[in-house]
Formats: C-alpha cells, structure tokens, sequence
C-alpha cells in the first residue's frame, strides 16, 4: 500500500471482529460474497478519485461529497446505503485539538468507504482492533465504533477546557492582571471553534438512530443514542466554559477599572490637598519688590507652619465630607 496513491490501509471483515489486510489488486477483484471490504482512502490520494468515480461503484452524488475538499458533519441515507460525514479533535503532533480534522464515510451492507486527509486516531483504534481480531463486524458495528472513539478523544480536550476556566477564575480573584484577558479571550476562541464543529455532529449523531438501514440494528441504534447524549452534553459543557469565560471577563475588566477609579481618585485627592499650599507658593515666588517678611528671618518658618496647617484642615474637611 502507498500513501501517495490514496490508499492508507484495507481490510476484508471476517464479521467477528477480525479482518484480512488487502491492497488495490484484491480491492479491484472484490466481490460481496468475499466479506465486507473496508477501504480507507486520503481524499488527496492520486488513484482515490479515479477509484470512487470508476470503480467504486458509488453514486456520483455520494463521490462528489467524499471528495470535497471541506465538509461540515452531516448525513445523507441513499437507499440502503449512507453518507456520513463526522469530526474529530485534532491531536497529531503541533496542531490545535480545535483544528478539528473531517472523516467522511460511506457504508453499505456490503461495504464501508472512508477518508480523511489528516490522520485520525479513531479510525487507528479500529484498524488496530481488527488487526488483534477485537473490530467492528459489520457497518453498523463500524459506525457507532466510529463515533464513540471520535467523542471519546473529545473528552479530555473539554475538560481541560473547563479546568482553565476555572483556574482563571480563581486568578481573577487573586490577581489583576491585565495579561489575563489574554487568556480569557484564547479560551473562548477555543470553545468557540470546538463548537462550531460540534453542534451539527450532535445533530448528525442524533438522527442516526432514526435511519432506517437493514445494517443499523437495535443494538446499534442504542449505542448512538449515548453518544448523541454525550456529544449533547460537551457541546452543553462548551457554551457553559464560553459563558463562564464571558463572565470571567466581565469580572477582570470591573476588577481592572475599580483599580483605575481609585487610584485616579487618590490622585485627585492628593492634587486637592496641593492645591492651595501650591497657590501660596506660587504667590510668594513672584519676583517683584513688596513681599512681606523678606527680611524676617522667621517668615521662611512662618510660610511653612501656614501650609501644614492648611494642609491639616484640609484633610480634617475632606473627612468630613466623607471624600475620604
């Protein structure tokens, strides 16, 4: 198998779990008394194309969605057959977990088809899983599999999500620091385009139980039902950590300007308290004939005893007043 032509890995399901590992000469001769053949493909591939317009034998309304370069999550039953489009965290070596990467999968009673571009760890979890004889049995098995290790790898991005909120919350109580807007504003960026992705795959997830599919049994069903439960309750957990990281904000800006009011308030008080003591000194340093006490020797003594207590009742009038 050779990445660059589209293929990443394929497999004959033995319907217990277990699968043989096939390449594109095995692919083309496939039959569906064979097994169920499930092909992974890289959309970018050179021969993946060619393959799903020629070969395949899938709708070319199908084809053209597996194909496209960006696709939203989303469901589309065609007969007994289904497109399923659904995201995962991105969790490949320096990318965003938010950056979150696309599989798209077409299943038949016969037959599951799926690509990405990107690699994804929960489609790595099923190859591994058929390799040790422990996989999905047929599509419906493949499906909620599929789904269940998507949400799972959400998991613990949303809890961190959720720890830093908390964490700033605390800093916002202990600190007022305006390097923590920084974070704040990160956080919600981060909930925001989690879910972005993640509103329409919990639609998609829940309307898969309702398809009628003679692959998607009871069983199945159920399991996606839990999962459209909890993918229900992380995209709940999302817009709590956007609005706790709103109110966070709105707590540190308050914070930021009670901080400013006051300092801007001692200011003015001590620019009040100055003011008159700077009158006076202002006058007494004019330069002109006719000052008084220029040649006392005490009157230097006098200027001085006269603006502390000025200053002194000052203070004592503004208490007073009650301005500080």
């Amino acid at each position: 198998m050779n990445e660059t032509d589209g293929l990443l890995y394929a497999f004959i399901l033995d319907g217990k779990g277990g699968g043989t590992a096939v390449g594109w000469p095995e692919i083309e001769a496939w039959t569906p008394n064979q097994g169920i053949l499930w092909v992974h493909l890289d959309h970018k591939g050179s021969y993946t194309r060619r393959w799903l317009e020629r070969n395949s034998g899938i709708d070319p309304l199908i084809c053209q969605t597996l194909l496209q370069e960006e696709v939203r999550p989303r469901v589309l039953p065609l007969d007994d057959s289904m497109l399923v489009v659904l995201r995962g965290v991105n969790l490949n070596p320096g990318s965003e977990p938010q950056d979150m990467v696309g599989v798209r999968v077409f299943l038949a009673p016969d037959r599951i088809v799926s690509l990405r571009h990107r690699r994804l760890m929960a489609v790595n979890d099923l190859r591994e899983a058929i390799e040790v004889g422990t996989g999905p049995a047929g599509p419906g098995d493949f499906l909620h599999r599929l789904a269940d290790r998507l949400i799972d790898r959400m998991g613990p991005v949303i809890n961190d999500l959720d720890d830093r909120v908390d964490e700033l919350e605390d800093e916002v109580l202990t600190e007022h620091n305006a390097a923590l807007r920084a974070k704040i504003g990160e956080i919600r960026r981060e909930a925001i385009s989690l879910r972005r992705y993640l509103a329409p795959q919990r639609d998609v997830v829940s309307r898969l139980p309702m398809e009628q599919a003679s692959w998607l049994d009871s069983t199945h069903k159920a399991h996606l039902r839990e999962i459209a439960d909890r993918t229900l309750r992380y995209v709940e957990d999302l817009d709590a950590a956007r609005e706790r990281a709103a109110v966070t904000q709105d707590e540190l800006n308050s914070r930021l300007s009670d901080q400013m009011n006051r300092t801007m308030y001692l200011l003015t008080i001590v620019a009040a308290i100055l003011l008159p003591p700077s009158l006076i000194t202002g006058l007494f340093g004019i330069n002109v004939g006719g000052m008084p006490g220029v040649e006392n020797i005490w009157a230097f003594t006098a200027v001085v005893v006269g603006l502390i207590v000025i200053a002194v009742i000052e203070v004592i009038l503004l208490r007073r007043l009650k301005w500080i």
